[in-house]
């Protein structure tokens, strides 16, 4: 396997990581405070989360806090059902990094 395509796969496996920016008025005011909120997988560590953050954007990371939350239990046409567990990973930048979630948008 060339080096490259070592790289590459690292690379895949550090965007499944990170599966998508929580966009809400809480996550965009702790922003200004150098905090970023994404959804990860269930099964991600910290120290996943903060290496694909700082490969992917290249900032450097200074602390990585998760919060599991719990799916809520939901009545869908007159059945119950749950919605599916999830895992957010709040981000806590180095001074002076910073990462645009919303430039996307």
């Amino acid at each position: 396997m060339k080096k490259s395509e070592k790289t590459n796969n690292v690379t895949a496996a550090m965007y499944d990581t990170l599966l998508r920016p929580v966009i809400t008025e809480k996550s965009m005011t702790s922003s200004e405070s150098g905090k970023v909120v994404f959804t990860v997988p269930l099964n991600a560590s910290k120290d996943d989360i903060k290496a694909a953050v700082e490969a992917i954007f290249n900032v450097k990371v200074k602390k990585v806090n998760t919060v599991k939350q719990a799916g809520k239990v939901k009545r869908f046409r007159g059945y119950e059902g749950v919605r599916s567990d999830y895992k957010k990973a709040v981000i806590t930048l180095a001074e002076g990094q910073n990462i645009d979630v919303t430039a996307g948008i």
